[in-house]
């Protein structure tokens, strides 16, 4: 397994890159993201990657970092999701929106990323839901501890509820949310402090 490539960046191409590494190229396939990130021809660089082996050859797929390349195997992990979409959902959303929409159950969200429709999104929640905790997006939120227990009925669903009344989605809402919330809160102040925050 090749778990990472560095050298320098050779040349790019609007799906992949090419990195010299000792005088041999390796082609990487990386998202539109990391290629908005890379660093200029002939620069220092290094790439997390994944390499696939299929009846068609193999290929690697690359990533800035490996909170991206953990997300990428997660989401290829999903039936039906190819490294193809799994970059295309990168491309538009970052490892943290991901796991929010997935914490939200955002279908919108993951739908915004090419090649990906209403049945696939709901496919990617239904599945990554038990492979994505709470408690991660918690701690991602906003520094949130770890510990924290997942939102259930209670004061912060009662607050979310009346967020996505006012027409707030539900990813910048449970975001905004989580940042505010404090052990012992009504759903009153909750939504008092959720909405000052989203105004700011």
């Amino acid at each position: 397994m090749i778990t990472y490539v560095k050298g320098t960046l050779a040349f790019v191409t609007e799906q992949a890159a090419t990195v010299d590494v000792g005088g041999v190229g390796y082609l990487v396939n990386v998202s539109s993201a990391t290629l908005g990130r890379l660093p200029s021809l002939n620069s220092p660089v290094q790439l997390f990657t994944y390499l696939q082996t299929s009846e068609s050859g193999q290929s690697l797929h690359g990533f800035l970092t490996q909170e991206e390349l953990r997300m990428f195997t997660l989401l290829i992990s999903v039936s039906g999701i190819g490294p193809k979409v799994g970059a295309a959902i990168l491309g538009t959303l970052s490892p943290q929106d991901i796991i929010m929409a997935v914490i939200a159950e955002d279908v919108t969200a993951l739908g915004k990323a090419p090649g990906v429709g209403k049945k696939t999104a709901e496919r990617l929640l239904l599945e990554l839901r038990d492979k994505i905790k709470t408690s991660d997006a918690w701690e991602k939120a906003g520094g949130m501890a770890a510990s924290a227990a997942p939102m259930q009925k209670g004061e912060k669903q009662d607050a979310m509820d009346a967020l996505l009344a006012l027409g707030y989605g539900r990813t910048e809402a449970m975001q905004a949310l989580l940042e505010v919330a404090e052990d012992g809160m009504t759903a009153d102040m909750l939504i008092r402090l959720t909405l000052k925050k989203l105004a700011r």
